[in-house]
């Protein structure tokens, strides 16, 4: 058999959902992270503010976190054709995505610790320099928000009645910038009060508010992208409708069937079955024609001997 008949056979396996907008959006917003990182450590040391030394280097973990999202969305586009992938790199993408929630984590972690040492032992600010920097660091976060929120939208597949489809690892990269955000906000809302009140305390307070918060993202992020790298987020009731639209055709019977996430947007099963009236696997593949999200189907069919099981009620022309 020649070469180009056997190309028709072939599954592709491209499975990444990036068009190269998020990658470019992603490192456009690691530069702006990093340059604020140097303005805020020098902001720093200059004023002897410890508040804005620390969002700097906070800032800092933000871009190796931002650099992990880069790198995932570039690996995953350079290794697409890659044969030692079984199903392609589409999950390369919620890795990454799961990395940069256990950074996030970390962060919240020490965000925690260090603003409980500073409401225990509080530090003088120079208030006017601090609130103008944290205004900068907030319309650069701002930015780089607007840069990534494009392709982080959630949708909805009406087959799958549970999950919001989205680019996890952009989700990963857009949540680390509103992390930066908030505790601009934070650090705005404090020394502002810390300025006008006396109310040293709030620097601190603000900073545990934000942990918790940034602690809840984390949470979301590393449970949604747990589950596609353990094979565990297909719903029942997915997995239920594909089962009733095999069974539905003369009295073939799913003895066996497997479904699962091969990236953020496409699923992959594996199915067996049985019947006395055995047709190609192609006639099965059809029956779910319209499951668009479903990119690789792959059908065992086994003739089953003796007596039909059930009376055929109908045989969908699909051939």
């Amino acid at each position: 058999m020649h070469i180009y008949k056997l190309e028709r056979w072939k599954h592709s396996h491209h499975y990444v959902t990036d068009d190269g907008h998020g990658e470019r959006n992603t490192r456009r917003v690691i530069l702006l992270t990093l340059s604020m990182m140097v303005i805020e450590i020098s902001a720093g040391y200059l004023f002897g503010s410890m508040a804005l030394l620390a969002d700097g280097w906070h800032m800092g973990t933000h871009a190796v976190a931002l650099g992990i999202t880069a790198f995932a969305f570039y690996y995953a586009r350079r290794k697409s054709d890659d044969p030692n992938y079984s199903f392609g790199t589409g999950k390369v993408g919620v890795l990454g995505g799961f990395a940069s929630a256990v950074v996030l984590a970390v962060i919240a972690l020490l965000m925690g610790v260090e603003s409980f040492k500073r409401l225990i032992d509080p530090s003088p600010i120079r208030f006017n320099e601090a609130i103008a920097v944290a205004a900068l660091g907030l319309i650069v976060n701002l930015i780089s928000a607007w840069l990534l929120q494009g392709k982080n939208g959630h949708s909805h597949h009406h087959h799958d009645h549970s999950h919001s489809h989205q680019d996890h690892n952009l989700r990963a990269a857009y949540l680390h910038v509103l992390a930066d955000a908030l505790t601009s906000v934070l650090a705005i809302i404090a020394l502002l009060t810390g300025k006008i009140f006396g109310w040293i305390w709030m620097d601190p307070a603000m900073g545990i508010v934000g942990a918790l918060v940034i602690t809840k993202w984390s949470h979301g992020l590393l449970i949604d992208t747990g589950k596609i790298l353990l094979d565990r987020d297909v719903n029942q009731e997915a997995v239920d409708e594909i089962r009733a639209r095999m069974e539905a055709d003369s009295d073939t019977r799913v003895t066996d069937i497997h479904v699962w996430r091969v990236g953020s947007h496409h699923l992959s099963t594996i199915i067996s079955l049985v019947t006395h009236y055995p047709k190609s696997p192609d006639y099965y593949k059809k029956l779910l024609i319209d499951y668009d999200e479903i990119a690789h189907i792959s059908i065992e069919v086994n003739k089953c001997e003796g007596e039909p099981c059930l009376e055929v009620v109908s045989d969908l022309n699909l051939t």
